[in-house]
């Protein structure tokens, strides 16, 4: 007799063998006909695999993330299998899972076009129609290898070739097409309805530039019709957010292939940028960093020395002088370190904590570059903290609740807290980890938050904390972090003086809070659609006068404003004051002031707030004091 325990405790006896699908139908017809895999004593296998022993199972059904994830994967075999129907001469090379969806990578001898996507995409839905059973068989590595060269699958031979000799793979078949894959997969194609594909790409062939640029054609798969509308209707207003669009649109900066990944900032973009920095700035002088600037090229020794030289060199600037190699800073560390140095360190003086808004280069790919968002060039809010083992813990407890602050005042009330843990392969004493894992748990105990584990995922040097701010539409971005390293400090010399006269390396403490400085803003801008709030926006006011009559009173306006920090223009421009107002609404200022004949005479600007919002008319002073109101309270 076979056993089997399932998730609620239930025990089910079987006389032999039995499938995953026959429990499924054991319990009922309804999960039978629901089951797309099961989860055996953890593995998560097909519903045609066999049991032989006692063992726990649990049925996976499309209410199930892993669920979700085998009908993706079933979805990507489906996308090969209409290619192949329709372009037969095509070669199927790799089709994995991603974040919402899949891709699979295609060669062939001339682009697909959009027609052709929506070819393919018909195909799949009259495959799927046709309910075909999924059938798994396992071949030897070499016959496999012989079987797909027959088909003409060069780069599937290929992929199983790379395997080692005397090993089985496994292969999934449809009706008449079959694919290698290790599993498990969704039982039929029936299971696949929901599903659309979304553009081709280009990809070399195991991403090597030096291989064929072969065709990604990306698409996406969900559980329910509602699920991938859904999802449909965010990627329809994530583009109405694209921060490049809204960048052109809303004249804050251009990139530009005379300096590719670097950002050119337009008056109104830079703007943007000194109050982000500003607020940074004023968020360090009040929490106790002391402001620093290192330089931006570094002897390659000192990259060497903290081990960047061996672990991110391809990733680095170079350039030479007098016979000496110089690298671009990619990171602001080790020049925070050789200030450390500068003069003996007492114990008293920790912990000592360094800010710099740190411009550094790092060598992205081309193809991963991405508007303001992934840029070669980039200004980081850095921060290390030199603190002894013993100021870990409060120094973490202070940070976690100062960059919910200052995420809370840009807009960001919900964070996602992870905390990566020590890998095995790491320096430094268990006792040290556990007490720098403890600091970063209790801090954010003590913050009150929900927090995951993300086991052996912290730096040979320490463990980190990643924060990952959630936006308006649910999509995550992980931006701040607090990161312990008990090594760099140690590699460059740097000491300080302990209580008991002893020379002792500090323990550095890595953080950033908004991170990137590029990065962050083009969030801002998804995050609010192009529309800043007052205290972010680069124009918060623009006084627009009727006629030129008004001419000399709206430049009045803009003076009583500008005394007052206030970041104001006015149009003085020969157009009617309809077309003022929707070209300024369309730039999404956050305050129109229009003035006629009847202002002037009284002192008073009509108001008109972003989204069509008549505030009335009002003395010039009680709309700078509601400005005021608003930019303070960052509404």
């Amino acid at each position: 007799m076979i056993q089997i325990t399932l998730p609620d405790g239930a025990k089910r006896e079987f006389p032999g063998p039995v499938t995953v699908a026959e429990v499924a139908a054991s319990i009922g017809t309804g999960l039978a006909k629901a089951a797309l895999g099961g989860k055996v004593d953890g593995q998560l296998v097909d519903t045609s695999h066999r049991i032989e022993a006692n063992a726990q199972l649990a049925i996976v059904t499309d209410k199930d993330a892993d669920g979700l994830e085998m009908i993706r994967h079933s979805t990507a075999h489906l996308l090969a299998y209409a290619v192949k129907e329709l372009f037969p001469d095509a070669q199927v090379t790799i089709g994995p899972v991603i974040d919402n969806g899949f891709y699979y990578d295609f060669s062939y001898k001339r682009p697909f076009t959009p027609e052709d996507l929506a070819a393919i995409e018909q195909r799949m839905a009259e495959l799927a129609k046709k309910d075909e059973p999924v059938v798994r068989r396992v071949l030897p590595r070499d016959e496999a290898v012989a079987h797909f060269k027959a088909m003409g699958e060069h780069y599937k031979a290929e992929i199983i070739g790379s395997i080692p000799a005397g090993e089985d793979v496994s292969l999934y078949r449809e009706g008449g097409f079959e694919d290698l894959c290790r599993g498990p997969h969704v039982p039929s194609t029936g299971k696949l309805r929901h599903f659309k594909l979304m553009k081709v790409a280009g990809a070399y062939w195991r991403g090597d530039h030096r291989n064929e640029m072969l065709q990604r054609i990306y698409g996406t798969a969900w559980a329910t019709k509602d699920d991938l509308q859904k999802y449909l209707l965010m990627l329809e207003e994530a583009e109405k957010r694209d921060h490049r669009r809204l960048g052109r649109e809303l004249d804050l900066f251009h990139l530009d292939e005379h300096s590719p990944g670097t950002v050119f900032w337009h008056p109104k973009g830079w703007a943007v940028w000194q109050v982000v920095e500003q607020y940074m700035r004023a968020v360090y002088r009040d929490n106790g960093y002391q402001e620093v600037k290192g330089p931006q090229i570094v002897d390659v020794e000192l990259w060497k020395k903290t081990g960047h030289w061996d672990k991110y060199r391809e990733n680095m600037f170079f350039t030479e002088s007098e016979k000496r190699d110089f690298a671009l800073k990619p990171m602001n560390c080790p020049g925070h370190i050789l200030i450390f140095k500068q003069g003996i360190k007492s114990y008293r003086d920790l912990p000592l904590r360094y800010g710099e808004f740190g411009a550094c280069h790092r060598n992205e790919p081309s193809g991963g570059l991405h508007g303001i968002m992934r840029v070669r060039g980039f200004t980081q809010d850095d921060g290390h903290i030199f603190c002894t083992e013993d100021s870990i813990l409060p120094e973490c407890v202070t940070y976690t609740s100062l960059l919910q602050r200052v995420y809370a005042d840009f807009g960001f009330t919900e964070i996602l807290y992870k905390v990566a843990t020590r890998p095995e392969a790491r320096i430094g004493s268990d006792e040290l980890w556990d007490k720098a894992e403890h600091a970063l748990m209790e801090s954010l105990r003590q913050a009150g938050v929900e927090f995951v584990i993300a086991p052996g995922d912290g730096a040979f040097y320490g463990p980190k904390i990643e924060y990952t701010l959630k936006d308006a539409l649910g999509r995550e971005w992980q931006c701040g972090t607090m990161q312990i390293d008990f090594s760099m400090a140690q590699r460059l010399d740097a000491e300080y003086v302990a209580e008991d006269g002893s020379r002792q390396h500090p323990v550095m403490l890595h953080r950033a809070i908004v991170g990137s400085l590029e990065r962050f803003i083009g969030i801002l801008i998804e995050q609010h659609a192009g529309a800043l709030p007052a205290w972010l926006a680069p124009v918060q006011v623009v006084v627009a006068p009727i006629t030129d009559d008004q001419a000399e009173y709206a430049a009045g306006v803009v003076k009583t404003l500008q005394k007052q920090g206030v970041r104001v223009s006015s149009d003085l421009r020969n157009q009617k004051i309809t077309y003022k107002i929707r070209e300024h609404s369309m730039q999404k200022v956050p305050y129109i002031l229009v003035v006629g004949d009847m202002e002037k005479a009284n002192g008073a600007v009509s108001v008109r707030a972003r989204g069509n919002r008549d505030l009335g008319v009002m003395p010039i002073d009680d709309f700078a004091l509601k400005l005021a109101d608003d930019i303070a309270r960052k509404v």
